[in-house]
């Protein structure tokens, strides 16, 4: 006869865990079952090798369908972790039972296919949860809550507060507590049966049934002792007392469709234990149960963690510079116990050290505390696997990439700054770009401050455990990094459908160092040019291949076929500008006119470039009354900049465009269009700045309602100095060049500053 014994826990519950340990001691079984999908077995002896350090998930993922994928996060206070270590350290075989995770992902996509031809939304993504998570058909979703339940009965609104005052603050008999627990759960489901039929009820159901099947064939095997290790719900389905007969299970599971998994260990973080990532078994404060833990099977009495947990409030404080001296520790600890008495606590909880915390050690301010709970309570610890973790050969070469350029993953965010001109940090800088191209963002791109050359970048790296899944995913495209990288782009090439989007592409890969991609990408965005007829996405892509066309050269790229494809782009952008222009609406407008400033500063990039055509094309835009005014006001501005319109047109034609046979809302998007983002002109040319006020002041009322957004919105992308300065100009009135009698400044007791920068630029005939 077997012994069974279930123990009831809670997922990543310190005492739940503290619990498994002595009652695995007490009890001594020869087989543990811990609660989980049957594929984890072959990857469970991982777990007692040395590169194995938690906070680790067991990662299992369709092989042909990467995305749809599981974790089953582990920490050092997971109760299935201290099981399974325990296990094995004791040379005692430890398997998990569960509903296999082939039937998981099968049902789930099933019934994705199933809601798209009716239309119906498929539920959520298998997540991070403890145990497979199948998404709910089209009605609420009903996952009972037996811990609240059992808060609630016991006068507490909060069940994890509950759960701390009855089973982690508790010192008695583990198998007492577990027995309790698995008694109070019974009553919950005994008369809890009011969503019998409810989808999320019958998934539980077939979960409980393929764990007793699996615990049946155990038993079977003659193990005198078995322990099982699961969810607090489960414990009563799984005591084989309450076993119903095994044909109702076997009917349950009966059919089920099967897909083939693959499965791995991968670093996890303290972060994503949280329940509020969205993790259905998550904690609330990962690093504080972390400490809990460590100090109960480490430093002995209960009694000692408050205080032990202030130290490190008072040490993670100093390291910040703010004050925090072991007096006020002693201080804050002793009002941590008295707020637990007053509050009817067992002993002081977070919540209790919180408050102590920022009354004595942070003098009643909430700031300090909450990077306490970025460091502490919640935690910044990240996992590593062994090497000899299965993998796909993808995630193998990265991590190989990582170590030769000292690029180590890590759950903090931070930022590296890169030095171009340094071979090491080149490559660093070609493993982020090429990443970023494969969906797997590690980095972000940060700014570099005031460098305004192009031998630096910035970025922001960090690690977050779902890139796993990028990466098993994006191994379809290659086993290296640069040949996925380069297959993923002529891919993407091919069902691209925009040339800026082209383009765009055309640039990241000249940054992640791939000459096939750069390829692949020209020879796509030759086709897609040749038959493009929209102007403006021929003006949008001018930028990228400019920026492509200088800077490949600096990092030893051909570009020859680049640079062809620029200049057909320019010619045929210039031809049918014009033409472009006109007829358009304000929207469309708006849209044409970034497009014009996106190609000006392409076309800004390369020196050598003729633009006579570009400048001819705005001049026919610039001078046609039938032009929208945003349009026109734009290329009137982009002449004048290039020295091609002198500042006496360009005052006449402002008087044109804001005279009175103009109407107010044209005269205003052209005035938007030629000022845009800049207010230099209106403020060194006072002769301009009359003629707007004085067609402002002139406005009638009628349409003034009509005008003011869109003049507030020209003059809103002004610095605040700037629109300070042209209202002090236009309080002091006319300057005396706008008057009748204008005479030129004085400037005799500026000559000695004359001649000293005269001498300086080494312009010594003027001195």
């Amino acid at each position: 006869m077997t012994d069974v014994h279930v123990l009831g826990i809670r997922h990543h519950g310190p005492g739940s865990a503290r619990s498994v340990a002595e009652a695995l001691a007490t009890i001594r079984p020869d087989l543990v079952l811990v609660e989980g999908p049957p594929e984890l077995d072959p990857v469970i002896p991982l777990v007692a090798e040395a590169g194995m350090v938690p906070p680790v998930a067991a990662l299992i993922y369709a092989a042909d369908q990467p995305r749809l994928a599981t974790f089953y996060p582990l920490a050092d206070f997971s109760p299935e972790w201290v099981a399974i270590r325990w296990a094995l350290s004791a040379g005692i075989p430890v398997r998990t039972i569960d509903l296999p995770a082939a039937n998981s992902f099968a049902l789930h996509t099933a019934r994705d296919e199933a809601a798209d031809e009716t239309g119906d939304d498929a539920g959520d993504e298998p997540g991070d949860e403890a145990g497979p998570v199948q998404p709910s058909p089209p009605q609420l979703p009903y996952r009972p809550d037996a811990i609240s339940m059992l808060a609630e009965a016991a006068g507490y609104s909060d069940a994890e507060r509950w759960w701390e005052d009855a089973v982690e603050h508790r010192t008695s008999d583990p198998l007492e507590r577990f027995a309790a627990i698995t008694d109070a759960i019974e009553e919950i489901r005994a008369v809890d049966d009011r969503h019998a039929g409810h989808p999320d009820v019958v998934e539980n159901a077939r979960r409980e049934a393929a764990m007793r099947r699996l615990l049946r064939a155990a038993m079977r095997e003659g193990h005198a002792r078995i322990a099982v290790v699961c969810g607090a719900y489960h414990a009563p389905a799984l005591v084989p007392a309450n076993f119903p007969p095994a044909s109702a299970d076997s009917k349950l599971l009966a059919g089920l469709p099967k897909t083939k998994v693959s499965v791995t260990w991968v670093p996890w973080t303290s972060d994503r234990l949280r329940l509020e990532t969205g993790y259905g078994a998550g904690v609330t404060a990962p690093g504080w149960y972390q400490h809990l833990f460590a100090h109960w099977t480490a430093q002995g009495p209960v009694a000692d963690v408050a205080t032990t947990w202030l130290v490190r409030v008072a040490r993670t404080l100093r390291q910040e510079n703010l004050d925090a001296s072991p007096a006020s520790v002693v201080e804050a600890s002793r009002l941590a116990a008295a707020l637990a008495a007053v509050r009817g606590r067992p002993s002081p909880g977070l919540i209790e050290l919180d408050d102590a915390a920022q009354s004595v050690l942070c003098d009643g301010s909430p700031l300090p505390l909450a990077l306490v709970r970025r460091e502490l309570t919640i935690g910044l610890a990240l996992g590593t696997v062994p090497e000899t973790a299965p993998t796909v050969p993808l995630a193998a070469d990265l991590a190989a990439t990582q170590r030769r350029l000292r690029l180590q993953p890590k759950a903090m965010e931070e930022v590296v700054s890169i030095d171009l001109r340094k071979p090491a940090q080149l490559a660093r800088s070609v493993l982020l770009h090429r990443l970023a191209l494969l969906g797997v963002d590690w980095g972000t791109p940060a700014g570099t401050g005031r460098t305004t050359g192009t031998f630096k970048e910035a970025w922001t790296l960090s690690w977050q455990p779902e890139l796993a899944v990028a990466v098993v995913e994006a191994g379809r495209y290659g086993t290296t990094v640069a040949a996925a990288a380069a297959a993923c782009v002529a891919e993407r090439a091919q069902g691209s459908g925009s040339l800026a989007d082209l383009s765009e592409l055309l640039e990241s890969c000249l940054l992640a160092d791939l000459p096939e991609g750069i390829a692949s990408v020209v020879s796509v965005l030759a086709e897609r040019t040749a038959v493009q007829q929209d102007v403006a996405p021929l003006l949008k892509s001018i930028a990228p291949l400019a920026r492509t066309c200088r800077y490949g050269n600096v990092r030893g790229v051909d570009v020859t076929g680049v640079h062809t494809i620029l200049d057909a782009t320019v010619v045929r952008a210039c031809v049918g500008l014009p033409v472009a222009c006109a007829g358009l609406d304000d929207a469309g407008a708006d849209a044409m006119r970034h497009a014009m400033d996106s190609a000006q500063h392409g076309l800004s990039l390369l020196p050598d470039l003729p633009l006579d055509d570009w400048h001819r094309a705005l001049a026919a835009v610039a001078g046609s009354d039938r032009i929208h005014g945003s349009v026109a006001g734009r290329a009137t501005r982009l002449l004048l900049d290039a020295g091609l319109v002198g500042r006496d047109e360009v005052a006449a034609r402002l008087s044109r465009r804001l005279s009175i046979a103009t109407p107010a809302p044209g005269a205003a998007a052209w005035l938007d269009g030629f000022l845009s983002g800049d207010a230099v002109l209106l403020i060194h040319d006072r002769r301009l700045l009359q003629i707007v006020d004085d067609w402002v002041a002139g406005v009638q009322d009628g349409m003034f309602d009509d005008v003011l957004p869109l003049l507030r919105r020209t003059f809103s992308a002004f610095s605040r100095p700037e629109r300070r300065e042209i209202g002090e100009q236009l309080s002091r009135g006319p300057g005396p060049e706008q008057g009748p009698d204008a005479v030129a400044p004085d400037l005799s007791g500026a000559g000695p500053a004359i001649h000293t920068m005269a001498r300086i630029l080494g312009w010594e005939a003027i001195a």
